[in-house]
């Protein structure tokens, strides 16, 4: 009659393996997740099916509840799951129990990218919002125009996560390479995802592509020639433009969907630098555009997605040795290498992988809101060295090149982000001798 109906199709879950075909396991998920929204169970049932080329079956179960069902399907050969939600509103407001309901299971079985629709069911009488949202999604099937908040979440590690709520999906396109997804957020603005990973906002764009850019070019006398690999949305290439020497950027990005996304919905973040002049756009692979490029530059920007997605072949030391082919006598390469709270093991390797390729290798470090995290960028070259370089000649240097307005990076600031805390250090350079504190008078 009158109710809320949520579903999901939640895909390569991160969750045990046991969680997909352990029937004591899911159904005490279940039960327990129902019991702690505070809907009532009448009954259950489940059913195993059996194994399926020698795998595991999946599991097939219903919680008849007082207020309507949950139901759950999973395929551990796939490693996906479907969940359906549905409680009667009729008597009383249950939205807020079912989608407690809905979210705890979903982060339970942690999946990498998940379709979930939110639909209003309910006859003529239930007034204008039911008609108002006859389907509505919280990850990506189409805008939310019932005026409730959806929420979007990306996974840290298997164990962690971070998300916020959005007014609606403003914008959605599966293009050959990705799913690409821009939401209205209430705390950053427009927000962009990527294959259900948060990319960059309005709100707090600075942080990153203020702190992947500024250190290089400040580090270097004269920017001339930036090649960017990915950087599709244009934060880092407007940073880069703001540098008076520059007179030609070279961005080789994969998806020409993420370049018209950014225009039509990311303005703010480019301010106009994808259609300025300077700025060569070459569609295609990274990895194929270096190894055939002729050209070079004096910075190289690997403005791109995190190593574990399909960029990863990008953090290789073989890409990296390509790289420094391409820069000219004191050029730099800079690059995000994840986060060393949540991606230890990641950040250990990359930095490792530079240091096999470049004399000089600088980490830094800077909290990005979006990621809720501390993230540790890199700089790279085989003469110098961006730590070395005093606040005196900084702030000298961009009293010369007449850049301000900056949010993130000043003269004091670019010390400091190259101040590692300990354990950064330990994982980016373990051969770093420890300098004992000295003891006081």
């Amino acid at each position: 009659m009158q109710g809320i109906h949520l579903t999901g199709d939640l895909f390569d879950c991160n969750c045990s393996a046991g969680l997909l075909t352990d029937l004591d396991a899911l159904s005490t998920l279940c039960r327990d997740t129902t019991v702690d929204s505070g809907l009532t169970i009448v009954d259950e049932k489940y059913h195993v099916f059996p194994q399926w080329q020698g795998q595991p079956g999946g599991i097939t179960g219903a919680v008849l509840l007082a207020e309507s069902h949950l139901a759950i399907h999973t395929w551990p050969e796939r490693r996906g799951v479907t969940l359906d939600v549905y409680v009667c509103n009729f008597t009383a407001d249950n939205e807020a129990k079912a989608r407690q309901l809905f979210d705890t299971l979903m982060f339970a079985f942690r999946p990498r990218s998940q379709v979930v629709n939110r639909i209003v069911r309910g006859d003529l009488a239930a007034g204008a919002d039911a008609l108002a949202a006859p389907a509505a999604s919280a990850s990506g099937s189409g805008p939310d125009k019932s005026g409730r908040d959806q929420l979007i979440f990306d996974w840290l590690n298997a164990h962690a996560g971070y998300g916020y709520t959005a007014r609606q999906q403003i914008a959605v396109k599966d293009t050959p390479h990705q799913r690409l997804e821009v939401f209205d957020t209430h705390q950053f603005g427009k927000l962009f995802r990527l294959d259900g990973r948060l990319m960059t906002s309005e709100g707090d764009e600075f942080f990153y592509h203020e702190a992947m850019t500024h250190p290089a070019l400040l580090s270097h006398p004269s920017p001339q020639s930036v090649l960017v690999i990915g950087g599709g949305d244009g934060g880092s290439c407007e940073e880069i433009f703001k540098h008076p020497s520059v007179r030609r950027i070279v961005m080789a990005e994969l998806d020409e969907d993420v370049i018209r996304i950014a225009r039509e919905h990311l303005g703010t973040i480019h301010k106009g630098a994808l259609d300025d002049p300077r700025l060569e756009i070459r569609i295609g692979d990274g990895f194929e555009f270096v190894r055939a490029c002729a050209e070079k530059f004096d910075l190289v920007v690997l403005d791109l997605t995190d190593p574990d997605t399909p960029a990863f072949h990008l953090y290789s030391e073989e890409f990296f040795r390509m790289c420094r082919g391409l820069l000219n006598p004191g050029g730099l390469m800079t690059l995000h290498l994840g986060s060393p709270v949540y991606q230890p093991a990641t950040v250990k390797k990359n930095a490792a992988a530079l240091r096999k390729v470049f004399k000089h290798v600088s980490p830094l470090t800077v909290f990005i809101p979006l990621y809720g995290s501390l993230w540790c960028l890199g700089v790279a070259s085989d003469s110098v060295n961006p730590r070395a370089l005093a606040t005196e000649a900084v702030a000298q240097r961009l009293r010369e090149r007449r850049i301000n307005g900056l949010r993130l990076y000043n003269a004091e600031m670019h010390g400091a982000l190259f101040a590692l805390p300990t354990f950064v250090r330990e994982l980016t350079d373990p051969a770093a001798p420890v300098v004992p504190a000295k003891r006081a008078a």
